[in-house]
């Protein structure tokens, strides 16, 4: 029997496949990876060429006017709140009633989206957006 101490090895640890690995998932990244400029953007809104608007049987119109007032079917909208307009579409709504969402283009973006919450308060869930074609909107600029 051979009861000499044996020399110990040092355990190492091999990084280079580790890095390989790495290296190979930057690669990945980088190349799989789309960069968008939202600062390039310019918008127009809202004209749109689609087909003729369809005729709902209970549609209910959410005027938004550029400087924020509402109008429920043609109707003053007491206040600028969300609870103010979800009474207004509440006692204008049925159960089914489609919101048709007409806002001045230079409405904000708060203004609509108050009137999108409002709509989900009371239930409604079909919301769609009133538009002209571009040919109606090249016409009013003359």
């Amino acid at each position: 029997m051979n009861f000499r101490p044996r020399a110990k090895d040092e355990p190492e640890i091999n990084l280079i496949p580790f890095i390989d690995v790495l290296l190979v998932i930057l690669i990945f990244l980088m190349l799989t990876t789309t960069y968008s400029k939202f600062t390039q953007l310019q918008l127009t809104l809202p004209v749109a060429d689609a087909e003729a608007q369809r005729d709902y049987p209970r549609e209910v119109i959410v005027s938004v006017a550029a400087d924020g007032r509402y109008a429920v079917n043609q109707g003053g909208v007491d206040g600028r709140s969300v609870d103010a307009v979800a009474q207004a579409l509440r006692s204008a709504a049925g159960r089914d009633s489609v919101v048709v969402i007409s806002a001045d283009a230079l409405s904000s973006h708060q203004s609509v989206v108050t009137v999108m919450e409002a709509a989900r308060r009371v239930g409604l869930v079909q919301i769609t957006f009133a538009t002209q074609s571009s040919a109606a909107s090249r016409a009013a600029r003359r």
